[in-house]
């Protein structure tokens, strides 16, 4: 593990702002636990863990469960820690576009920027979306109602964006207790979930089948588990549940500007968060495949992707364990998507403040406590728009919902590999921060990083089920998955923007202190 740094001399928080440019408009009251535990909490192995639990045992089984995530955990550790790197040298909000536009220049800040907002936007959209599924299931274990429906999980989902902005709208110090108060609940929850996975179910899977047996639920290749395509194709399909939910960290970035000795905190924010949740998530996914049901000593493996872990839980626990259970992730989900939004926000209003976004002096606007309110409603008004499409599905599922995690993860991990390579671009001469270096490491970490994240982008923009692909005779829109699209239409339209447009009237970064408003000088 690399160390912090300590060759360099730190500098005063607001004296390290003003070096790159911006003075200090929102509230520093942050401790560096909370800037760890909004990370840690938008990780939420209580989230990702459990509603894309479906979509790792549907391609590969558990082998995708137990190897995959670890695997895929290293390679995102690598990623946080050349992140980790980046924001010590540069502690702002937006910094992941600020990066790109200090190392690359402004059209790689532009680029960089949209992305990551995109990415933050849809996160916040997939969680509010799934925190409103789980409390649906939850309901139902308990017994109000019977039945699954779009049209009523969408509603929960509107009710939940508008209860987080309410809270991220009244007040910075709030979300800061709220996020310390997520941390020893996902904690609590997680290990009061796997204690019960352990020791309530009368029967548990064997070691050899939760680290060899193989289940290809995709559709594809006749449900083969032994061809080529099923290792190269259909086991990464399931690379979105430790992508998906090991993502969100860069938090630790955008409220930099709000945390006490930033340059050393949010650097390990970052990589503290990844490895907990990579250890935690591990131990949870294990107990809940170690759980799963069997029938005449068959595993029933083909009834998760669609009952998800509510299936395994109701056949392993019974419905008083499976409701306590679904309520303790919903809430975790509540408190994921409340810090999702706080970060997606502060990430608006940096690049608002830069004069990148239609209308930004609106979406850079502070209230009285110093929160940007506009921002955090534009980013909750948005993320409900682009998940319309969930009100349709195949089989009562929202197959929109998986686009909207794979775009996510997409614009999320796209936006990070640009300042990521560039920083190994620019080599010696990067300005290395006074709270955490890689070292020479860099070297080969950061072209490590930026390949995992182009391969597993590549994988999740494929069709993840033959009625998703256009050329098979069973095509269905309702069952396409969407993030390509999303992706390359959004890359178009930037591309059109910068070259008519944007080139001519965005520069980069602009300096406020003094309420200067000239561009931060680029490399």
């Amino acid at each position: 593990m690399p160390e912090a740094h300590e060759a360099l001399e730190p500098l005063d928080d607001e004296d390290q702002l003003a070096k790159l440019g911006y003075k200090q408009e929102l509230a520093r009251t942050w401790s560096g636990f909370s800037n760890f535990a909004i990370s840690f909490s938008i990780i939420s192995i209580l989230a990702g863990c459990l509603t894309t639990y479906g979509a790792g045992i549907g391609n590969g089984g558990p082998v995708s469960i137990s190897w995959s995530w670890p695997i895929i955990s290293a390679f995102i550790m690598i990623i946080g820690l050349t992140m980790s790197e980046l924001v010590s040298s540069m502690p702002t909000s937006g910094g992941i576009y600020f990066w790109a536009s200090k190392l690359g220049g402004p059209r790689a800040g532009f680029f960089t920027g949209w992305l990551n907002l995109i990415g933050l936007i849809a996160v916040t959209a997939s969680v509010a979306y799934s925190c409103a599924t789980f409390f649906d299931l939850t309901f139902q274990t308990w017994g109000w109602y019977s039945g699954t429906s779009l049209s009523r999980i969408f509603l929960y989902f509107l009710v939940i964006l508008v209860f987080i902005a309410g809270v991220n709208i009244f007040s910075s110090h709030l979300l800061a207790l709220l996020n310390n108060i997520s941390v020893w609940w996902h904690v609590v929850g997680a290990l009061l979930l796997i204690a019960v996975l352990i020791f309530v179910p009368k029967d548990h899977l064997s070691f050899h089948q939760v680290f060899l047996d193989r289940f290809n639920g995709s559709g594809w290749s006749g449900g083969s588990t032994s061809s080529l395509s099923f290792w190269l194709a259909i086991i990464p399909f399931g690379f979105i549940l430790t992508q998906y939910t090991i993502t969100g960290f860069d938090a630790s970035v955008h409220l930099s500007e709000e945390t006490q000795g930033a340059a050393k905190t949010a650097a390990k924010g970052i990589w503290q968060s990844i490895l907990y949740s990579a250890i935690g998530g591990y131990l949870l996914l294990l107990a809940v495949t170690f759980a799963i049901p069997k029938v005449h000593g068959i595993p029933q493996y083909a009834q998760i992707p669609a009952g998800g872990v509510q299936y395994v839980f109701m056949t392993a626990l019974g419905s008083k364990w499976a409701g306590l259970l679904l309520f303790i992730s919903s809430a975790a989900q509540l408190f994921c998507c409340t810090a999702c939004l706080t970060s997606t926000s502060r990430m608006m209003f940096a690049f608002s403040r830069d004069r990148a976004i239609p209308g930004s002096r609106m979406w850079s606007k502070v209230n009285e406590h110093r929160t940007p309110v506009n921002a955090v409603i534009c980013a909750a008004v948005i993320g409900a728009i682009i998940t319309l499409p969930a009100l349709k599905g195949v089989g009562g599922i929202p197959t929109a919902f998986y686009a909207v995690t794979s775009v996510s993860v997409i614009g999320l991990y796209f936006s990070f590999a640009i300042p990521i390579f560039l920083r190994w671009k620019h080599g010696e001469k990067f300005d290395v921060g006074s709270g955490w270096s890689n070292g020479r490491k860099y070297k080969w970490m950061n072209p490590v990083a930026v390949i995992e994240i182009i391969v597993v982008g590549i994988m999740l923009m494929l069709p993840t089920a033959p009625a998703g692909a256009p050329w098979r005779k069973e095509f269905s829109w309702s069952a396409v998955n969407y993030a390509p699209f999303m992706t390359v239409g959004v890359l178009i339209i930037l591309a059109i923007w910068w070259m008519a447009s944007a080139k001519n009237w965005f520069k980069g970064p602009v300096r406020t202190v003094d309420d200067e408003e000239t561009p931060v000088p680029v490399e």
